[in-house]
Protein backbone atom coordinates (compact mmCIF):
# COMPACT_ATOMS: atom_id res chain seq x y z
CA UNK A 1 0.00 0.00 0.00
CA UNK A 2 3.02 2.32 0.85
CA UNK A 3 4.96 1.23 -2.14
CA UNK A 4 1.61 2.56 -4.25
CA UNK A 5 1.07 5.80 -2.93
CA UNK A 6 4.64 6.48 -3.55
CA UNK A 7 4.53 5.21 -6.71
CA UNK A 8 1.45 7.52 -7.62
CA UNK A 9 3.34 10.61 -5.64
CA UNK A 10 5.94 10.09 -8.14
CA UNK A 11 3.24 10.35 -10.95
CA UNK A 12 1.41 13.55 -9.94
CA UNK A 13 5.08 14.76 -9.01
CA UNK A 14 6.68 13.82 -13.12
CA UNK A 15 3.09 15.07 -14.36
CA UNK A 16 3.54 18.66 -12.54
CA UNK A 17 7.40 18.46 -13.50
CA UNK A 18 6.02 17.77 -17.63
CA UNK A 19 3.29 20.77 -16.90
CA UNK A 20 6.07 23.68 -15.88
CA UNK A 21 8.41 22.80 -18.59
CA UNK A 22 5.74 23.23 -21.31
CA UNK A 23 4.39 26.40 -19.50
CA UNK A 24 7.78 27.55 -19.81
CA UNK A 25 7.88 27.24 -23.27
CA UNK A 26 5.03 29.48 -23.80
CA UNK A 27 5.65 32.12 -21.27
CA UNK A 28 9.42 32.01 -20.76
CA UNK A 29 9.65 34.97 -19.11
CA UNK A 30 8.08 33.83 -16.01
CA UNK A 31 9.97 34.14 -12.90
CA UNK A 32 7.02 32.08 -11.18
CA UNK A 33 7.58 29.37 -13.63
CA UNK A 34 11.22 29.23 -13.36
CA UNK A 35 10.84 29.34 -9.80
CA UNK A 36 8.43 26.07 -9.40
CA UNK A 37 10.36 24.52 -12.07
CA UNK A 38 13.57 25.06 -9.73
CA UNK A 39 11.46 23.67 -6.98
CA UNK A 40 11.08 20.49 -8.81
CA UNK A 41 14.21 20.23 -10.07
CA UNK A 42 15.44 20.34 -6.29
CA UNK A 43 13.14 17.59 -5.63
CA UNK A 44 14.87 15.30 -8.12
CA UNK A 45 17.97 15.99 -7.31
CA UNK A 46 18.75 17.93 -10.21
CA UNK A 47 20.13 20.52 -8.72
CA UNK A 48 22.39 22.24 -11.39
CA UNK A 49 18.93 22.91 -13.09
CA UNK A 50 17.57 23.43 -10.28
CA UNK A 51 20.32 26.45 -9.48
CA UNK A 52 19.83 27.73 -13.49
CA UNK A 53 15.98 27.99 -12.74
CA UNK A 54 16.21 29.98 -9.61
CA UNK A 55 18.71 32.52 -11.24
CA UNK A 56 16.40 33.01 -14.11
CA UNK A 57 13.55 33.50 -11.61
CA UNK A 58 15.37 36.08 -10.08
CA UNK A 59 16.35 37.85 -13.83
CA UNK A 60 12.86 38.59 -14.51
CA UNK A 61 11.86 39.17 -10.71
CA UNK A 62 14.94 40.57 -8.95
CA UNK A 63 12.80 40.78 -5.87
CA UNK A 64 11.37 37.32 -5.29
CA UNK A 65 12.93 36.44 -2.04
CA UNK A 66 12.19 33.18 -2.22
CA UNK A 67 14.08 32.53 -5.16
CA UNK A 68 17.55 33.67 -3.42
CA UNK A 69 16.75 31.82 -0.30
CA UNK A 70 16.20 28.43 -2.12
CA UNK A 71 18.84 29.36 -4.36
CA UNK A 72 21.34 29.07 -0.82
CA UNK A 73 19.69 26.27 -0.22
CA UNK A 74 21.00 24.44 -3.23
CA UNK A 75 24.32 26.04 -2.78
CA UNK A 76 24.60 24.64 0.55
CA UNK A 77 23.40 20.95 -0.82
CA UNK A 78 26.31 21.50 -2.67
CA UNK A 79 29.06 22.74 -0.29
CA UNK A 80 29.55 26.46 -1.91
CA UNK A 81 29.09 28.09 1.99
CA UNK A 82 29.44 31.28 0.33
CA UNK A 83 27.41 31.44 -2.65
CA UNK A 84 24.81 30.13 0.16
CA UNK A 85 25.97 33.03 2.36
CA UNK A 86 25.71 35.56 -1.02
CA UNK A 87 22.44 34.38 -1.76
CA UNK A 88 20.82 34.67 1.53
CA UNK A 89 22.16 38.03 1.98
CA UNK A 90 20.77 39.28 -1.07
CA UNK A 91 17.46 38.14 0.38
CA UNK A 92 17.68 40.04 3.50
CA UNK A 93 18.24 42.86 1.80
CA UNK A 94 14.97 42.81 -0.04
CA UNK A 95 13.22 41.31 3.20
CA UNK A 96 15.45 41.59 6.24
CA UNK A 97 12.67 40.29 8.62
CA UNK A 98 12.58 36.79 6.64
CA UNK A 99 13.58 34.36 9.58
CA UNK A 100 14.05 31.81 6.91
CA UNK A 101 17.32 33.47 5.46
CA UNK A 102 18.01 33.98 9.00
CA UNK A 103 18.27 30.76 9.70
CA UNK A 104 19.78 29.72 6.76
CA UNK A 105 22.59 32.26 7.11
CA UNK A 106 23.24 31.35 10.82
CA UNK A 107 23.70 27.52 9.33
CA UNK A 108 25.73 28.23 7.03
CA UNK A 109 28.32 30.95 8.77
CA UNK A 110 28.55 27.76 11.65
CA UNK A 111 29.60 26.12 8.60
CA UNK A 112 32.25 28.32 8.01
CA UNK A 113 33.50 28.15 12.18
CA UNK A 114 31.84 31.69 12.58
CA UNK A 115 29.88 30.45 15.46
CA UNK A 116 29.24 34.49 17.46
CA UNK A 117 28.00 35.43 13.37
CA UNK A 118 25.95 32.80 13.15
CA UNK A 119 24.28 32.30 16.36
CA UNK A 120 23.52 36.28 15.87
CA UNK A 121 21.43 35.43 13.19
CA UNK A 122 19.78 32.15 14.51
CA UNK A 123 18.83 34.83 17.40
CA UNK A 124 17.26 37.70 14.86
CA UNK A 125 14.92 34.26 13.07
CA UNK A 126 13.88 33.63 16.47
CA UNK A 127 13.19 37.41 17.47
CA UNK A 128 11.02 37.35 14.26
CA UNK A 129 9.43 34.29 14.66
CA UNK A 130 10.25 32.29 18.17
CA UNK A 131 8.20 29.32 17.38
CA UNK A 132 10.73 27.52 15.23
CA UNK A 133 11.87 24.31 16.50
CA UNK A 134 14.83 23.64 14.04
CA UNK A 135 16.73 27.43 15.00
CA UNK A 136 15.69 26.75 18.36
CA UNK A 137 18.09 22.94 18.20
CA UNK A 138 20.46 24.49 16.25
CA UNK A 139 21.12 27.59 18.38
CA UNK A 140 21.52 25.06 21.40
CA UNK A 141 24.29 23.19 18.81
CA UNK A 142 26.21 25.83 18.59
CA UNK A 143 25.90 26.56 22.36
CA UNK A 144 27.18 23.30 22.73
CA UNK A 145 30.31 23.93 20.88
CA UNK A 146 31.33 27.09 22.59
CA UNK A 147 30.81 24.60 25.87
CA UNK A 148 27.94 26.76 26.79
CA UNK A 149 26.14 23.93 28.54
CA UNK A 150 23.47 25.47 30.10
CA UNK A 151 22.05 27.35 27.16
CA UNK A 152 22.55 24.48 25.17
CA UNK A 153 20.20 22.43 27.30
CA UNK A 154 17.77 25.30 27.45
CA UNK A 155 17.43 26.16 24.04
CA UNK A 156 17.13 22.33 22.54
CA UNK A 157 14.34 22.18 25.94
CA UNK A 158 12.71 24.80 24.01
CA UNK A 159 12.61 23.07 21.03
CA UNK A 160 10.81 19.78 22.54
CA UNK A 161 8.28 22.50 23.69
CA UNK A 162 7.70 22.94 20.39
CA UNK A 163 7.81 19.86 18.56
CA UNK A 164 8.10 16.89 20.93
CA UNK A 165 9.36 14.31 18.51
CA UNK A 166 12.39 16.44 16.94
CA UNK A 167 14.84 14.14 17.02
CA UNK A 168 17.81 16.52 16.59
CA UNK A 169 17.33 17.94 20.03
CA UNK A 170 16.84 14.75 21.60
CA UNK A 171 19.95 14.14 20.11
CA UNK A 172 21.84 17.51 21.18
CA UNK A 173 20.18 17.00 24.45
CA UNK A 174 22.19 13.52 25.14
CA UNK A 175 25.67 15.00 24.11
CA UNK A 176 24.76 17.89 26.16
CA UNK A 177 23.76 16.09 29.41
CA UNK A 178 26.30 13.65 28.93
CA UNK A 179 29.27 16.74 28.76
CA UNK A 180 27.35 17.74 31.82
CA UNK A 181 27.75 14.27 33.85
CA UNK A 182 23.92 13.65 33.84
CA UNK A 183 23.94 10.19 32.32
CA UNK A 184 20.20 9.88 33.39
CA UNK A 185 19.07 12.34 31.15
CA UNK A 186 21.64 11.91 28.85
CA UNK A 187 20.20 8.41 28.10
CA UNK A 188 16.92 9.01 28.42
CA UNK A 189 17.43 11.69 25.61
CA UNK A 190 19.76 8.57 23.74
CA UNK A 191 16.66 6.36 23.60
CA UNK A 192 14.09 8.81 22.77
CA UNK A 193 16.30 10.22 19.93
CA UNK A 194 17.15 6.55 18.98
CA UNK A 195 13.43 5.54 18.66
CA UNK A 196 12.75 8.69 16.36
CA UNK A 197 15.15 7.41 13.92
CA UNK A 198 18.13 9.50 14.84
CA UNK A 199 21.61 7.55 14.51
CA UNK A 200 23.09 8.57 17.41
CA UNK A 201 26.59 7.42 17.93
CA UNK A 202 26.67 4.24 18.25
CA UNK A 203 29.67 4.35 20.88
CA UNK A 204 27.79 6.61 23.27
CA UNK A 205 25.02 4.67 22.50
CA UNK A 206 26.75 1.28 23.73
CA UNK A 207 28.57 3.90 26.55
CA UNK A 208 24.96 5.01 27.90
CA UNK A 209 23.39 1.69 27.48
CA UNK A 210 21.00 2.76 25.16
CA UNK A 211 19.64 0.76 22.03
Amino acid sequence: MIMEEKKKEEVTEDKVFRALRKQLLATPYSAPLHYNLGLAYARREQLDESITCFQQAIVYDPKLVEAYINLGGIYLRKGNLEACIEANQKALEINPNHPLAHSNLGFALIQQGKLDEGMAEYRKALEIDPNQAAVRANLGGAYFQKDDLESAIRENLKALDLNPSFALAHNNLLHAYRAKGDLEAAKTHCEKATELGFQVNPEIAKELGCG
